[in-house]
């Protein structure tokens, strides 16, 4: 199999993670790349499930190496990005690679693989709605909210960039909309 790339970014809050899981259910040929961060775990967490946890030294040492295939430091000292060995162990499974990064780093890989790579932005439908999403998530702090909503007004200004734009305002149609985009892409 010819191994493709599934890019999924969106502002924080917006149901990305629960569109990529739906995705990931209803699509057998299909992994989850675990990114890595330099963050602490959240909750229950782990290590090499929901992500990579490094260190912020480790994490600058395999920039340094060329190890990434992409990254960002989304805030200051906080680094997310895409370890090159992750992608080459889902295609060597014979798998497509499901992404789930911020817009740069989704930018930035569609830039390097082309056609191989979907690049799909995730857009609450309107700030409003996505303020109401993050706060009756109760995980932030009113100061961590208002960070959120600030850069995903800065976000939103990337969507046209992508190749398609999906508007998350009722989750059932969105999911499908992702589904039939994703299986085109795949049959293509």
């Amino acid at each position: 199999m010819d191994g493709k790339m599934i890019i999924f970014s969106a502002p924080s809050g917006t149901g990305k993670s629960t569109l990529i899981r739906y995705l990931l259910e209803q699509e057998p040929s299909l992994r989850f790349s675990v990114s890595a961060t330099s963050r602490a775990p959240r909750g229950k967490e782990r290590d090499g499930v929901e992500y990579r946890f490094l260190t912020p030294e480790e994490f600058k040492t395999k920039i340094g190496n060329g190890e990434f295939l992409e990254y960002e430091e989304v805030y200051p000292g906080l680094f997310y990005g895409t370890l090159r060995e992750e992608v080459e162990r889902i295609w060597t499974a014979g798998r497509h690679v499901v992404f789930d990064v911020d817009v740069v780093g989704g930018l930035n890989i569609k830039k390097q693989y082309g056609e191989k790579a979907l690049a799909l932005f995730v857009r609450p439908p309107s700030l409003r709605a996505l303020r109401e999403r993050l706060e009756h998530r109760n995980t932030d702090l009113p100061e961590i909210i208002e960070k959120r909503l600030a850069k995903a007004a800065y976000e939103i200004g990337f969507a046209g960039s992508f190749d398609r734009v999906i508007v998350n305002d009722e989750i059932k149609k969105a999911q499908a909309e992702v589904l039939l985009t994703v299986r085109r892409f795949l049959n293509a």
